[in-house]
């Protein structure tokens, strides 16, 4: 027993894993050991080492009996029922493969093998054998698997030299064992693919063959070209090139003994499949596609379930899967050569030609339908299309094509005689359904592509197997496609039926997907709502999962009260995660309500709009014949649900970035482009009567600033010129600003600038957007200029920057009088309405349009300084044009005439004498630096005494008035804080000189103005903005007067407060003069 146990220990000590378990060494190989000898014994004086296949029944009982009796003890305790097959086998063939050495080779050798070889010490307790019992027992024990598993363990010379013996073996003396036998090795040899972990046995096994036979000659022990004591002698054969053709050559040995039609088919489909699989014919890309691998599969599964002689008609549905999976993923690791396809395909057609009619016979009958005939059917259905398409290929000479042509009308031929009901199997959707779960469950070949299949299959949804299998296995279902699918065959089983138990059964399903796509990152889930909304619109799922959207308005709003109360860095991924679920479920609910919410909740429109931006599927174009949904359907949710309702002027701006976010946002995709918001908001809205207006030219002001690269025309599509023009028209409208009806709506004068600036704009980008040819620019540009000559002459002033040398600019003529102007740039227009001393008027309506074109006025402008009678009247014509122009002006057009006014003070074109009528002593000041300031408020001072007089009186309505005020007390304003800023720098010049007394003096002088000008307005003109300037103007001076420290500042401020006050006293309207010397009395 000390070679046992010394067996068992080394066994263990290499095969640690396999050692595991209750396995006693000892024992099972002293069983197999008295086997052999019991059949060493009958056999006696014959040695086993000659032992002829027929005498197999003589000896063989001791042998298969020993074996029976190791299998049966362990097969309820092992984790691997057939190990002990598997390694009784291998004891065998390490036997035959390598004999004890005998003692006279010498102890040396002895003790190499005893280290090296794990099966020696077992294998030296049988007796010497030959093939003869190895290839009986393997038959003995049905176990095909397993001698192929072996066979390609051996080194490549050595497996086929080894095959070429079993086929030479089953060619002698062939029975219908002999013959199944074949047939199922060839079937195992082509089916057999590399496992991912191979079993340690077979490790061990062909380690061993490698390290002795191998065919190098610097191992130490090589494979002789026979086996000493092999019975029956190798026999070379001109087709034993590799396996395949040993196979081939072995059927044509053999086929002669194949009687039964069911063995018949067997070895067509073997050699169809050889044929077929590892040849030419095959493509690279030969697997199924998953729904034909399915059935295919389902066929075999039902097949074998049906047919009780099956030997897998037994097994689970789990082992009939994996064995189905092997007969369907045929490798084709290699492949054959022309010559040997060209042989086999003769083969074949011999074959065809030979059984045919046997086999007609029985194909036709729907009794005897078994997985052989199946497989014959299948086989060369997909043969046969190979061929042709192979007959047509431009590599076969003339000859071959003949032949395979003809091969190939043989099998069509063959297979149109077969009635189409009995040509396959059609399982039906329970046992898809069952295959397809057990792939899934259990993870097996391609269960990735069999999830597709599972969630899109609708026979099979909402059965409890199926809910339970999707539930189980939701990992394997967070995948954007999958989860579409899934989300189908919900909507698909909501709409058939509609009940409690139905939504009973969706709940958890529902929620598994959910759960699944919360799962899926942010691309993944974009894909997701993108499928949904062009399955099912912008109302996404909402319509269909009527049962689990009961509660979504109120998810909906708890939702968006967490998101708009934590607005940060930290809270947006969990916005985000959030308003992906919602908007899986009702994308247009949720996009309404974040619209909304960024127009209402202050200072969340960013934060908003960035989450919205995160989800580019929300991009989706509507294509419904519905015209209100021929947008995006973003497009349409901003319309529904903000325009039209914002109620305040913070509503407003925060709409409008919000909508610049969506076309620019600083980090994910833009969601709108200008296009789309030009077209939506500002193209339909350019219209005078327009309620928002203002909205809209703010919204294409914005979309004007938003970066394009010079390839993007977006411009082109919404209709450039024409916007123009409308912009053009919006100008105009203003010439006649204050003749509107009462009851006619038009935009305020403070949307002018807006207007302005946005023509401005957009110029600028047309102007830089490449036309199609030089001759359609050409005539865009005609066709504006022809629809602007019909507008107040300044209007087209404003497109020289885009008409640039393509027209001159046109201007009144009497323009021509007062300025220096190139005939090459400028030409003069008809204009009744400027007849003769207008020159002014004009010239002062071209500082308006530009601050380029102001600079420009003022440079060309021809007064001749040295003249007193020409500066004199040219100081009374800009007073008059000042005061026709003051009315029309909008803020900054004013302000930019205000800097035309100080300009020309300052040059000392414009003459503005000051009177001494507010002054009550003549001060011995110095008013040189601000000598501009006094004569500017002494100048608007004379211009409202104009505007104001009987000639004036009917000319403006109240509204004008109040506008006229508005921006008096604006440039006042601005004049207080330049002399503020004037006085500080004096203070802090070099000389260092105090100019208090000075700007104490201008305050009060220009506070008088301003009384004076109070006193002239109409009484229906409100006074307000007066009242408020006069007010500043008293308390700059009351801190200016405060801050005065010199000896006389006492008694100046005394007879200055009592000469304020002698004035105001004067101010016939009662609440403007009680609210000023109530301000007085506290100084």
């Amino acid at each position: 027993m000390s070679c046992f146990v010394r067996a068992e220990s080394v066994w263990k000590r290499k095969s640690g894993r396999l050692a595991k378990g209750p396995l006693n060494i000892c024992e099972e190989t002293t069983v197999l050991h008295g086997g052999f000898l019991l059949a060493a014994k009958l056999y006696h004086p014959k040695v086993l080492a000659e032992l002829a296949k027929s005498d197999w029944p003589l000896v063989g009982q001791p042998i298969t009996n020993a074996l029976k009796e190791i299998c049966s003890r362990h097969s309820s305790s092992s984790p691997q029922p057939d190990a002990w097959k598997k390694k009784a086998v291998i004891i065998i063939w390490a036997k035959i493969l390598l004999p004890c050495p005998l003692s006279s080779v010498g102890s040396m050798s002895v003790d190499q093998r005893w280290k090296e070889d794990v099966f020696f010490s077992v294998g030296c307790m049988i007796p010497r054998i030959n093939h003869t019992v190895l290839f009986e027992l393997l038959k003995a024990l049905n176990a095909p698997w397993l001698y192929v598993q072996l066979l390609l363990a051996l080194p490549a010379a050595v497996r086929q030299q080894e095959l070429e013996l079993f086929i030479e073996y089953i060619a002698n003396e062939t029975s219908l064992v002999d013959v199944s036998f074949f047939l199922d090795v060839w079937w195992e040899i082509l089916k057999h693919k590399e496992e991912g972990e191979q079993d340690g046995m077979i490790l061990m096994f062909s380690s061993l063959a490698h390290q002795h036979l191998s065919a190098s000659p610097d191992e130490p022990c090589q494979p002789a070209k026979r086996f000493k004591g092999d019975p029956f002698p190798l026999q070379s054969s001109p087709m034993a090139t590799g396996l395949l053709t040993v196979l081939i050559d072995g059927l044509k040995q053999i086929y002669g003994s194949i009687v039964l039609p069911k063995l018949k088919c067997y070895a067509l489909a073997n050699l169809v499949e050889l044929l077929s699989v590892f040849t030419v014919l095959e493509s690279e890309s030969s697997s199924l596609p998953i729904n034909a691998y399915l059935d295919k599969i389902a066929s075999m599964v039902a097949i074998w379930s049906d047919d009780s002689e099956n030997q897998y008609n037994r097994r689970s549905l789990e082992e009939k899967v994996k064995e189905a999976q092997r007969s369907v993923s045929l490798l084709a690791t290699i492949k054959l050569s022309s010559e040997e396809l060209f042989v086999g395909l003769t083969f074949l057609r011999n074959l065809l030609q030979g059984w045919g009619e046997e086999l007609h016979c029985m194909l036709n009958n729907h009794k005897e339908i078994c997985y052989e005939s199946y497989r014959l059917l299948d086989s060369l259905t997909a043969f046969g299309q190979k061929l042709i398409a192979f007959a047509k290929s431009g590599d076969l000479c003339e000859d071959e094509k003949q032949m395979v042509s003809a091969l190939g009308q043989i099998i069509l031929d063959f297979l149109k005689r077969i009635n189409p009901k009995l040509k396959g199997r059609t399982s039906d959707s329970s046992v898809l359904a069952l295959v397809a779960m057990a792939i899934i469950e259990k993870k097996m070949d391609r269960h990735t592509e069999m999830c597709s299949v599972f969630a899109s299959e609708k026979a099979w949804a909402f059965s409890k197997e199926w809910v339970a299998c999707l539930v189980k296995n939701k990992a394997l279902f967070q995948k954007p496609e999958l989860v579409l699918k899934l989300l189908e065959t919900t909507v698909t089983f909501s709409l058939s039926t509609d009940n409690r138990e139905s939504r009973i059964r969706q709940s958890p399903v529902i929620k598994t997907i959910l759960e699944c796509y919360a799962e899926l990152p942010l691309l993944d889930k974009n894909k997701v709502i993108s499928g949904v909304l062009a399955s099912w619109g912008g109302q996404g799922l909402s319509l269909y999962l009527k049962a689990f959207m009961e509660g979504f308005p109120g998810e909906l709003n708890l939702a968006f009260n967490q998101i708009t109360q934590s607005v940060s860095d930290q809270g947006f991924t969990k916005a985000v995660a959030a308003v992906a679920r919602l908007a899986l479920l009702h994308p247009e609910a949720t996009v309404k309500k974040v619209c909304s919410l960024a127009v209402v909740n202050l200072g969340t429109h960013h934060f908003l709009a960035q989450i919205l931006c995160s989800f580019p599927a929300l991009r989706f174009q509507e294509t419904e014949e519905d015209p209100n949904k021929s947008g995006s359907l973003l497009e349409r949710c901003l319309k529904e649900s903000v325009w039209g309702r914002l109620s305040s002027a913070k509503e407003k701006e925060q709409f409008v970035e919000f909508l610049a976010f969506l076309m620019q946002p600083s980090s994910g995709h833009p969601l709108l482009s200008p296009a789309e918001v030009t077209k939506a908001f500002v193209l339909p809205h350019l219209r005078s009567d327009f309620a928002h207006i203002e909205l809209s030219l703010q919204i294409l002001s914005k979309v004007l600033e938003v970066p394009c690269s010079p390839e993007e025309q977006w411009l082109k599509s919404c209709y450039p010129f024409p916007l123009l023009l409308s912009l053009c028209k919006l100008l105009d409208g203003y010439t006649k600003y204050w003749h509107q009806f009462r009851d006619q709506h038009c935009p305020s004068l403070e949307t002018k600038d807006l207007i302005a600036t946005t023509l401005s704009q957009l110029c600028e980008v047309v102007g830089q957007k490449d036309a199609p040819s030089p001759e359609v620019w050409g005539q865009s540009l005609a066709w504006l200029h022809r629809k602007v000559e019909m507008l107040d002459w300044t209007v087209g002033l404003r497109l020289k920057k885009l008409f640039g040398d393509h027209f001159k600019k046109e201007v009144p003529a009497t323009l021509f009088e007062i300025c220096k102007l190139s005939e090459d740039d400028w030409t003069s227009c008809p204009l009744p309405a400027y007849g003769a001393g207008s020159g002014l008027l004009a010239w002062m309506e071209c500082c308006c349009i530009s601050t380029a074109l102001r600079e420009q006025m003022l440079s060309l402008l021809a007064v001749d300084v040295d003249n007193p009678e020409e500066v004199n009247l040219f100081s009374k014509g800009f007073l008059v044009a000042l005061i026709q122009v003051l009315p029309w002006c909008s803020h900054r057009e004013w302000k930019g005439l205000t800097q035309v006014i100080d300009s020309l003070l300052h040059r000392q074109v414009l003459h503005v004498p000051y009177t001494l009528e507010y002054v009550q002593y003549m001060p011995l000041l110095n008013f040189r630096p601000f000598a501009h300031y006094l004569q500017f408020s002494v100048l608007l001072l004379r211009g409202f005494q104009f505007l104001c007089s009987s000639s004036c009186s009917s000319w403006l309505p109240a509204e004008a008035w109040q506008h006229v005020v508005r921006l008096y007390c604006s440039s006042l304003t601005d004049l207080l804080g330049s002399v503020h800023r004037d006085s500080f720098s004096h203070s802090h010049s070099d000389d260092g000189k105090d100019s208090s007394q000075e700007v104490s003096f201008i305050y009060i002088q220009v506070f008088c103005h301003v009384l004076h000008v109070a006193a002239m307005l109409p009484e229906d003109c409100s006074g307000e903005p007066l009242l408020v300037l006069a007010l500043e103007i008293l308390s700059q001076y009351e801190t200016l007067s405060t801050s005065d420290k010199s000896l006389s500042s006492a008694l100046r401020r005394a007879n200055e407060k009592h000469f304020l006050e002698s004035i105001t006293e004067n101010v016939s309207n009662k609440e403007l003069r009680a609210t000023l010397l109530q301000k007085l009395s506290k100084l």
